[in-house]
């Protein structure tokens, strides 16, 4: 089983979706806090439309979701930073209970985390799918946009 991450920053809605559809993935699972966009197509409502009807289902989780220090220190390019924060969070009641269910969603669906970074090694996206993978022995694949 695989765990698949994928950035929209680069992309747009219908080269999401077939980055989607070419690695089988049934659910995308939108791990920002807060689930809007100035980019056309990826705010919550647009983007649920977009893969539904391409078959595809979508799930926000908040609790898995970068807090606002967090964000800020990426904005401020502390990536070190957002990394400590957002791990601190990670350790919370709220986000381990989502991680639970996530893993348990693995096990039954090919699942894609979003977020908005285009490169996993920046994203927080890439922490959640580690958590993931370190209680499901899934492995992590990153998807691109082409």
């Amino acid at each position: 089983m695989t765990l698949f991450t994928i950035g929209y920053e680069d992309a747009t809605p219908a080269r999401l979706v077939e980055a989607l559809r070419g690695a089988g993935v049934t659910t995308l699972v939108d791990v920002r806090a807060l689930a809007n966009s100035r980019k056309p197509g990826f705010a919550k409502t647009a983007l649920s439309a977009v893969l539904a009807e391409a078959g595809i289902g979508y799930r926000h989780v908040k609790a898995l979701g970068t807090p606002p220090e967090g964000r800020a220190a990426v904005r401020a390019g502390r990536p070190a930073e957002m990394r400590r924060i957002f791990g601190a969070h990670l350790a919370g009641l709220e986000a381990q209970a989502a991680l639970a269910a996530l893993a348990d969603q693995v096990g039954r669906e090919t699942i894609c985390l979003l977020c908005l970074e285009s490169d996993p090694a920046h994203c927080h996206r890439t922490l959640v799918a580690e958590a993931v993978a370190a209680t499901s022995g899934v492995a992590v694949a990153h998807l691109h946009p082409a």
